[in-house]
């Protein structure tokens, strides 16, 4: 290694002092540093490089600084001094380091972030890794590009308290909410204030990738009637407390006879049986007899209980005929194929039907599979 070391300080060294412009030089310093970074260092060989790197830190070129910074950017074995020094330098110098060296501490970059350098908060928050006392700097007084930088990075540590203040700086930002809305991990809070501050391509993606509470679902299927963010079928379905949540439903007067007719044609059996359950003011467990009596009375006696639209009747027998024959033939209840089965069979039982009736449901039912998180009309 002794070897080694004096091969890089008497030969590249001499390269560099011997260059005659700054080209050559940064060239120089390049091949220098790289070789350094690949070199297994002892202490004593660690001491040395260290020294070198310190009189190419003092270099005048910017050339050379700029080579240094670059090529020894994310290695270790810069000096944190060092580093330091090449962080108050110009920006195509500063922002390499200050982007990725691990040798600073946190305490050296909340230094930086406090100057207000907009550039150099941006390359903060993209580092590697940001730990929560700088996250939290950042989102206090960061800029809007290094805030939503910050949101976007993923090995970034925010804090509740952290993501709240962010919230309140740039909720009116559909950059920032959307960066927000697009991390792995959100507390509900947040989900649901981002929810109302959101594109409806974002609510989608936070509605189906983050839990929201029921009030906020049913909030929000009322956005557009044709076009509602929210799925409450889906966000039923998805329900840790399936009875609690379409009693809420229900509260909000949006358990309908349509709501229920889509999650039937679309397999989800338990989300109807909760919810003609809740309408019927009958026990979970009784309904659920009733529903799949293999008779013609029972699902017709809690049917009417429930108030649902005689001219529908028809429609939900189908359904729950169609789902049980599936269910014992182990297919899928879940998928278009059902759907369409469903449909066929409704007409089949009544070739006479009322046309409004056969509106109603092509209209709701006859349609491409709608991906997760959207809604069909209610």
């Amino acid at each position: 290694m002794t070897a080694h070391r004096a091969r890089l300080t008497e030969v590249d060294i001499r390269r560099l002092i011997k260059a005659t412009d700054d080209d050559e030089r940064a060239s120089a310093a390049h091949k220098l540093c790289r070789s350094i970074d690949r070199a297994d260092l002892d202490e004593t060989d660690r001491e040395a490089a260290q020294k070198i790197i310190r009189v190419l830190a003092g270099d005048t070129a910017e050339l050379v600084r700029r080579a240094l910074a670059v090529t020894l950017k994310s290695s270790d074995l810069l000096p944190r001094d060092v580093a330091r020094l090449l962080a108050a330098d110009i920006d195509s110098i500063a922002l390499p380091v200050i982007g990725s060296s691990p040798v600073f501490s946190d305490e050296d970059l909340i230094e930086i972030v406090r100057a207000g350098s907009a550039v150099r908060q941006v390359a903060i928050a993209a580092r590697p890794v940001v730990s929560r006392d700088v996250s939290g700097v950042l989102g206090d007084i960061g800029c809007e590009q290094a805030v939503r930088t910050l949101a976007s990075n993923d090995n970034a540590d925010l804090s509740e308290a952290t993501l709240g203040t962010v919230v309140d700086r740039f909720g009116s930002s559909p950059e920032v909410v959307a960066a927000l809305a697009y991390r792995q991990v959100l507390p509900l809070h947040i989900t649901e204030r981002l929810v109302s501050l959101a594109s409806e391509a974002v609510r989608e993606h936070l509605v189906s990738r983050h839990a929201v509470a029921p009030e906020t679902a049913i909030l929000l299927s009322g956005y557009a009637r044709e076009r509602a963010t929210v799925d409450l079928i889906d966000q039923a379905g998805a329900s840790a407390d399936l009875e609690t949540f379409v009693a809420q439903l229900n509260a909000r007067k949006v358990l309908t006879a349509s709501l229920l007719l889509r999650a039937l044609a679309r397999g989800k059996m338990s989300v109807f049986e909760h919810g003609i359950a809740e309408l019927a003011s009958t026990p979970h467990a009784r309904a659920w007899l009733m529903v799949h009596d293999a008779g013609p009375l029972g699902l017709k006696a809690i049917y009417d209980r429930a108030g649902l639209p005689p001219r529908l009747f028809q429609a939900f027998r189908a359904g729950v005929d169609t789902w049980r024959q599936l269910s014992a033939e182990g297919a899928d209840t879940s998928g278009e194929n059902f759907r369409e089965r469903m449909l066929e069979r409704f007409m089949t039982q009544r070739p006479n039907a009322p046309r409004d009736d056969l509106a109603y449901l092509m209209e709701r039912l006859d349609q491409p599979a709608q991906p997760a998180g959207r809604t069909l009309a209610a």
